[in-house]
């Protein structure tokens, strides 16, 4: 392709490297070719390469990285696949209900479908650095989906979804309003804010921890662009900066 796929499949932590091969393969198979592998056990592998089954220059383009973080810069919109628990407070998306949102959003920039370790999926932390999560609604009795299966559910919704809307993997809608801020912009407003509450004393010995999540829910539900963010850490700022005035 000319131009990188905006729909990046993130594997975090895989621990088998015929599983990265695997999902490779899944994503060919759909049209899918942006691939990122986060601090995966085993990789580059002779195993990756032989279950990817011809799907070589997916894993050839791979891009391998040390941290979410880096996976997740200049994203826009990310979504974590999980098994489903209440305990992470999230929007629950279905896979065809992702898949649309996905697409969609590709109009305003880069998105990321995020998948977890084979064993214990995607922590707490990791969720919360997405807008929502994805529930591929298996059989209860028999819920046992390996990671390159779920890349393959979700990767041929995002293909429907494509098909239905008339676009080219690599291709994105035309954007309808100025863009949303990117993830690892909203991360540096989510640390200015850490930083101004614990200047002025906000959780009073507490732990942060509930406050900060449902602030990180309420501020990537709101989609704020880039303008609003740097309005938002002025403020913080001015208001830092008379705080230290005064002291």
């Amino acid at each position: 392709m000319s131009q990188a796929d905006p729909i990046r499949i993130v594997l975090v932590g895989t621990s088998h490297p015929g599983n990265i091969g695997s999902a490779a393969r899944a994503m060919k198979t759909m049209g899918l070719s942006n691939l990122v592998l986060v601090s995966p056990s085993r990789f580059p592998d002779p195993e990756a390469l032989a279950l990817a089954a011809g799907a070589d220059d997916v894993l050839a383009g791979a891009r391998v990285v040390a941290t979410l973080d880096e996976a997740l810069e200049g994203c826009r919109y990310a979504l974590g696949s999980t098994a489903r628990d209440r305990a992470v407070s999230l929007p629950e998306l279905s896979p065809r209900e992702a898949a649309a949102e996905l697409v969609t959003r590709t109009a305003q920039g880069d998105v990321a479908l995020l998948f977890g370790r084979e064993r214990t999926g995607l922590d707490n932390e990791e969720l919360h650095r997405c807008h929502g999560r994805v529930f591929i609604p298996c059989n209860p009795d028999y819920a046992s989906l390996n990671l390159a299966a779920a890349v393959q559910v979700l990767s041929y919704e995002i293909r429907l979804r494509r098909l239905e809307a008339g676009l080219q993997a690599g291709r994105t809608p035309s954007p309808a309003e100025e863009a949303p801020a990117s993830l690892d912009q909203m991360e540096r407003l989510f640390g200015h804010l850490g930083e101004f509450m614990d200047e002025i004393d906000f959780h009073k010995g507490r732990s942060p921890d509930m406050v900060t999540q449902r602030l990180r829910r309420l501020f990537l539900r709101a989609g704020m662009d880039e303008r609003e963010i740097k309005i938002l850490r002025g403020i913080l700022s001015d208001a830092q900066r008379l705080l230290r005035q005064e002291k």
